[in-house]
C-alpha cells in the first residue's frame, strides 16, 4: 500500500474521530458499539444481494438506485470498521499487510503440473 493511500486513510480515520468527538459520541463508541453497528451496516450491505442471481449481482452497479445503496453501505461499513480500529489503536493497514502475507505463505500459488 502506498503512504499516500495509508495517509489518505488515516485523515479520513481522524475526520471520523473529529466528528464523533464534536458530537460528544465517544461514550457510545466502545469496542462493543462499533463491532455490533459495523455488524448491523454489513447485513445492510448483504441484504441489498439477497435475493439476486449471480447474474443480477454482478450488475448491481448498472442501477443507479441500487449502485447508490451500495456505496452509501460500503461507507457505512468502512466508516465503523475505521471507528473501531481508532477506538483500539489497530492500524487497519498494518493488519491488512500482515494477514495477506500470512495467507501468502499460507495459501501458495499451485505449482503447473
Amino acid at each position: 500500500m502506498s503512504t499516500e493511500n495509508s495517509s489518505d486513510l488515516a485523515a479520513r480515520q481522524r475526520r471520523l474521530a473529529e466528528f464523533a468527538a464534536a458530537r460528544d459520541w465517544g461514550r457510545y463508541h466502545n469496542p462493543k458499539n462499533l463491532a455490533a453497528a459495523l455488524s448491523v451496516e454489513a447485513g445492510e450491505l448483504v441484504e441489498i444481494f439477497q435475493w439476486l442471481t449471480p447474474e443480477q449481482s454482478a450488475a448491481v452497479m448498472e442501477r443507479p438506485d441500487q449502485a447508490a445503496r451500495v456505496r452509501d453501505e460500503v461507507a457505512d461499513v468502512l466508516a465503523y470498521l475505521l471507528q473501531f480500529c481508532e477506538v483500539l489503536g489497530v492500524d487497519a493497514l498494518g493488519a491488512l499487510d500482515a494477514k495477506i502475507e500470512r495467507n501468502e505463505k499460507r495459501f501458495p500459488v499451485p505449482e503447473e503440473p
